[in-house]
This record gives C-alpha cells, sequence and structure tokens, in this order.
C-alpha cells in the first residue's frame, strides 16, 4: 500500500501573540566545502510543508538556471547558476557574468514575493569574495527580506559584516588533518 501526504504550499503561520522573525544562519569553513547539514536541514523543513528555496550562486554545469529549478518534493526548489561550468575564479566572461546577476536578481525577486520561507545561498561567500555579487547588496538584501524568512549562507571565508548580522553562526572545521 502506498500513502502520499499532500502538504499545502502556502505558508501557514500560526496564529501566535508575537510575530516569528526569521534567522540569519551561517555555516562557514576555510576550505570550500558542501554543507551537508543545510541541505538536510532544507529537505527536513521542505518536507513539513514549508516552502525552501536552495541557490547554488558558482555550481553550474547542468544548464539549469532559474528557469529549469529542479524540485524536490512539492516544496523545494534547487536553481543553479545557468553556467556550462561551476565558477572557481572571479574572471568570468561577459555571458557567466549575466548570468550569475541574473540568479541574484532573480533570488531576491522571489524572497521579496514571500514565495519562500526558507532560502539558502550556497557559496555566497565566494561570490562576494570573487567580487561577483556586491557585499553591500547582500547586506541590502537581508535587511529588506520579509521578516518571517529564515535565510542560511554557506560559504567559506564569510565576511566580517555577514558575521555580524547572523543569528547564528556554525564553523566547520577539520578535526584532524588529510590521510
Amino acid at each position: 500500500m502506498l500513502a502520499q501526504l499532500e502538504t499545502p504550499s502556502v505558508n501557514l503561520t500560526p496564529d501566535l501573540p508575537y510575530p516569528l522573525e526569521g534567522l540569519v544562519q551561517v555555516f562557514t569553513s576555510t576550505y570550500r566545502n558542501f554543507f551537508t547539514s543545510v541541505i538536510a536541514q532544507a529537505l527536513r523543513i521542505a518536507g513539513q510543508g514549508t516552502p525552501v528555496l536552495v541557490v547554488q550562486f558558482l555550481k553550474g554545469g547542468i544548464r539549469q538556471g532559474q528557469e529549469r529549478p529542479i524540485q524536490l518534493g512539492q516544496n523545494l526548489d534547487w536553481i543553479r547558476c545557468d553556467l556550462p561550468r561551476c565558477i572557481d575564479t572571479p574572471q568570468l566572461d561577459d555571458t557567466e557574468t549575466q548570468a550569475l546577476e541574473k540568479l541574484w536578481q532573480y533570488t531576491q525577486q522571489v524572497v521579496c514575493e514571500n514565495k519562500y520561507s526558507l532560502v539558502v545561498l550556497d557559496e555566497l561567500s565566494l561570490a562576494i569574495n570573487f567580487g561577483l555579487i556586491p557585499e553591500t547588496e547582500v547586506l541590502e538584501f537581508l535587511a529588506k527580506r520579509p521578516p518571517h524568512v529564515d535565510i542560511i549562507l554557506t560559504g567559506p571565508d564569510m565576511p566580517q559584516s555577514l558575521l555580524n548580522v547572523a543569528d547564528q553562526i556554525t564553523e566547520i572545521r577539520r578535526s584532524h588533518g588529510p590521510n
């Protein structure tokens, strides 16, 4: 026997006597890392019926872009930059720069439209450190987002200004050296 539980696609805010404030969480490390716990958190929250967006700014290679999100379940959209390669350098050609800017603009737009309750901005610190997304724009985005939206920022060498606005900071460190 197979059963499927359908969850509502809208964010249902409980009727509480106080407003729920969204958190800014930072997951960082000294090296480029895949933050498995962040993805697990996104999948868990989406599975509970909350709309989630995962944005991978520097991952490419699958011609995805915001026009073709991967939908994991009913409530999790996963988008990457529409590029033929992953970005690992600040030197981009015009097409790559435009694709990244388009993804950043789209991300800001859908968050302000209140489409998601959790937004994961993967490797955002690298995009900032490479000079591809202005740090000041990220700070403005965080300040003007709808108040209930949780934001998770990931990446190595997170700028201090973003650490300063974070409600929670998780630093991933190696407990031992590579063999």
